[in-house]
Order: C-alpha cells, then sequence, then structure tokens
C-alpha cells in the first residue's frame, strides 16, 4: 500500500527511473491464501535478498555470561548520505581497538542500553571528525531516493515515513527540497551526547531497548541498528541510578572487543542479508504487516507504524 502523501513526494523529487515497490491488489489477496509476514519472508525467492558488506557490521563481544556463554552483539552501520561523520569515527575506533576494555554503563527500562564513553580505557584520537547537529537529517536529492515503500499508515512524528534502502526513514518537504532523518525503532543504534551543541563524536553508543522514543528523532544523531543480539542487551540489569546508570563500575557490562567484521579472519566474519526494499517480496511483507488477514486475525489494523514494519534480516552460511 503506497501512501497517496509519498506518491506526491515521488512525483515531485524522484526521476523517472525510480519507483515503489509494486503493493499487492485486492486482485492478489483474493488469488492467494492470506499470509503472515514471516511466511511472506521465509518464501522470499534469492534474488529479492542483498547482502549486507562486511565493512557495514560491527561487531561487538561483551564478556560471557556467569555459565561461559558468549554475548556478541552485531550493528550494522547506516550507508550514506546518512550520519556519515559519525560512522566515519566509529569505524576509526572500532579500528584502533578503542572500545576494548570499556563497558556498558547504562541500561535504563523501555528505552536504552549504552556503552563506551568515559568508560573506556584510553584516551580519544586526535584524528576523529568533527560532527554537528545540523547532520541530524539530510538533504536528499532525487537520485538518492530509488525504489522506497511507504509505511502504511500516518506518523505523529512526521509528514512522510517510509523503508529506504533497508532503513526506516521520516522524511519532510519544502522549497529546498526533500530532508530526510533515520528514526528511532526498536533496536537502532544512536550517540550519546551532551548538551545542545555538542553532538556526541561516536565514542558513546546506545541502543533502543524499549518502544520507540520518536521524540529523539532529529535531536541525535542515529548511526545503525543492532541486527544480532539485541536480547543480550534488552535482558541486562536495569541500573539503579538516575536514566539507569548503574551505581558502580563493579556493575558495568565489560566490553570484550569491538571490531568491523572485515577486520575479522574471513572464515570468522558473520555474514547478513537484508530483504531488498524494491522488491516485490518486501512490498507484499509490508502490507501484510499492516493488514494481517491470517487466520488468527479478526480485523486488519489497516495501517503500521514505520517501526512495525522492520526489514527483515537474515544470517547467511559462511562460503
Amino acid at each position: 500500500m503506497i501512501a497517496p502523501a509519498l506518491a506526491a513526494l515521488l512525483a515531485a523529487s524522484a526521476p523517472a527511473s525510480a519507483a515503489t515497490a509494486a503493493a499487492p491488489t485486492a486482485a492478489d489477496a483474493a488469488a492467494s491464501p492470506a499470509r503472515a509476514p514471516s511466511e511472506i519472508v521465509a518464501t522470499a525467492p534469492a534474488g529479492d535478498w542483498r547482502a549486507i558488506p562486511a565493512g557495514d557490521l560491527l561487531v561487538m563481544d561483551l564478556a560471557p555470561t556467569a555459565t561461559g556463554k558468549p554475548r556478541r552483539v552485531v550493528i550494522q552501520l547506516i550507508p550514506a548520505p546518512f550520519s556519515q561523520s559519525w560512522v566515519r569515527n566509529i569505524r576509526m575506533l572500532a579500528t584502533q581497538h578503542w572500545w576494548d576494555g570499556a563497558g556498558v554503563n547504562r541500561v535504563q527500562d523501555n528505552y536504552v542500553a549504552q556503552w563506551g564513553g568515559s568508560t573506556a580505557k584510553r584516551p580519544l584520537p586526535a584524528s576523529l571528525t568533527a560532527t554537528e547537529q545540523a547532520d541530524y537529517t539530510t538533504h536528499l536529492a532525487p537520485a538518492d531516493l530509488g525504489p522506497i515503500v511507504a509505511a502504511p499508515g500516518h506518523d505523529a512524528y512526521a509528514p512522510e515515513t517510509f523503508t529506504w534502502r533497508g532503513w526506516p526513514i521520516a522524511a519532510e518537504r519544502g522549497a529546498g527540497g526533500t530532508i530526510a532523518w533515520p528514526v528511532h525503532c526498536y533496536g537502532m543504534v544512536g550517540v550519546g551526547r551532551d548538551m545542545p551543541p555538542d553532538a556526541g563524536d561516536g565514542s558513546e553508543l546506545y541502543a533502543v531497548i524499549g518502544h520507540a522514543p520518536r521524540h529523539l528523532d532529529r535531536n541525535i544523531a542515529l548511526v545503525g541498528r543492532v541486527i544480532e543480539g539485541i536480547e543480550l542487551l534488552s535482558s541486562l540489569p536495569r541500573g539503579t541510578e538516575a536514566l539507569g546508570v548503574y551505581a558502580t563500575p563493579a556493575e558495568h557490562v565489560p566490553i570484550v572487543s569491538v571490531r568491523l567484521a572485515s577486520d575479522l579472519p574471513v572464515a570468522e566474519r558473520p555474514r547478513f542479508e537484508y530483504l531488498a526494499t524494491e522488491s516485490t517480496s518486501f512490498a507484499r511483507y509490508a502490507d501484510a504487516r499492516a493488514n494481517r488477514r491470517d487466520g488468527f486475525f479478526v480485523r486488519p489494523a489497516g495501517g503500521a507504524d514505520i517501526c512495525n514494519v522492520p526489514t527483515p534480516i537474515r544470517r547467511i552460511a559462511a562460503r
């Protein structure tokens, strides 16, 4: 289901070659049995999946549990043109092993888990890229849009929301063009900062572990999302001090290492794919998220918040 307002956005902004993915029609629905979103994803053909480059994956190993169980969190960094000054810093810090020995020092219930920053054991490199709050949003040229799928419902925080190259994005139009920004859905990773105009440098990060805090959109840089291991962060003990900060350093959850997957030996690199936004499978999946017609449901909702249409991502076996 493509929202009329988004169709207008595309007509105003996109070149003739850009297209939205084709949403299923009523005839399509009537011609085939109703399927759950998970069933649509499970049967998506191989050609509808896109590989995530190893250089876009940040692999964070926390200290094992008390029983010795490993704890690995994998983060996909957001691609250009969004948040690139922070992403450059994060890549540098990972390459220099800056987070090794730091810790998770804040876990606030229904909100975020936060790590790095002052828990680090070494000074920040002098060569970090400067950041500014103006870059919380991005001007998108028509060529940047390409195939997108509109969120099938109204949004309380933005005129437009859509999935772009697998990412949840909000946007607004004006005389100067289209301004867009990533949004705070569950699992998204943002940059901790001080009071404005400070915009953070990427050394302190947090992951959303509760209801989507969309009021943070355009107020903090979003740099990625957890694609594996979010349960390892969301299940951590809650901090007892204000804002969920742990009361003592002894409560911090140690970080053993943070590496770009591309810096790991080839055999040890995790590999993932996402369901392509431009695919018919994704359009059908998004429609099914908004209009559950499978047997359990009595009445389709008729819409879905952008955060309720998470892009399917799957781990694939090493070659």
